[in-house]
């Protein structure tokens, strides 16, 4: 589980279908490491489970407003809290890697915001991601499936508002079945996309055979 490391403009990339491809190639690539260090601790499967987490309180700070169409100033993210699933991260900033697929966080511990998509809060989606384990114990997104419908995700932005998101629906997919349109394709509000790995864990290849994605929109 490797990351150069390096920030990459947030041009708008995704949109193209080359690039969505490549971001598409990263999130692979992040089951494949996630599941790679947890076949490293000669298991044969994830994790162990973490138990009951400790409660992550609901920030404090004023919402933002969904923002008027033209808005394209929000500041990166800075802080994610689910309360509903225990986690509480900063979030990193990943771009391309030389070979253009999408940079995975170099840690279990703490999530990714895929700069190449929208800021959150700004219009579009944006894309933040995260391991589900590693060979050190459950990773920042090890509950992520746990989440449900109509609970709320908080993204600080900057050291300004809150951008609250409430979660639309909660989905698996397998990995060669993965929805590129509905993850990076346009939308007329502002959402959020979770995804980490998920579903069945393959010892005979060391990876997950399954992307969990949450789907979240914009709060008013």
């Amino acid at each position: 589980m490797r990351s150069s490391g390096r920030h990459v403009s947030p041009t708008r990339l995704i949109r193209r279908p080359l690039a969505a491809a490549a971001a598409l190639l990263g999130v692979l690539m992040l089951c494949v490491a996630a599941a790679g260090l947890a076949w490293a601790s000669h298991t044969g499967r994830p994790a162990t489970s973490p138990g009951t987490p400790a409660l992550v309180p609901v920030p404090k700070g004023k919402w933002a407003a969904v923002p008027p169409a033209l808005m394209s100033s929000a500041p990166g993210p800075t802080a994610l809290d689910i309360p509903a699933i225990g986690v509480k991260t900063r979030p990193i900033r990943l771009g391309l890697t030389a070979a253009g697929t999408l940079q995975v966080p170099g840690s279990a511990a703490v999530a990714g915001w895929y700069t190449g998509s929208p800021r959150p809060g700004e219009p579009g989606a944006a894309v933040i991601v995260g391991h589900i384990d590693s060979n050190r114990g459950p990773g920042v997104f090890y509950r992520l499936a746990d989440l449900k419908p109509g609970k709320l995700v908080y993204v600080q932005r900057g050291r300004g508002r809150l951008a609250v998101f409430k979660v639309t629906e909660v989905r698996t997919f397998l990995k060669s079945k993965f929805p590129t349109a509905a993850v990076y394709g346009p939308v007329p509000d502002s959402q959020l996309r979770l995804i980490t790995c998920g579903g069945a864990f393959d010892p005979a290849t060391g990876h997950y055979l399954s992307n969990v994605i949450v789907f979240a929109s914009l709060q008013p």
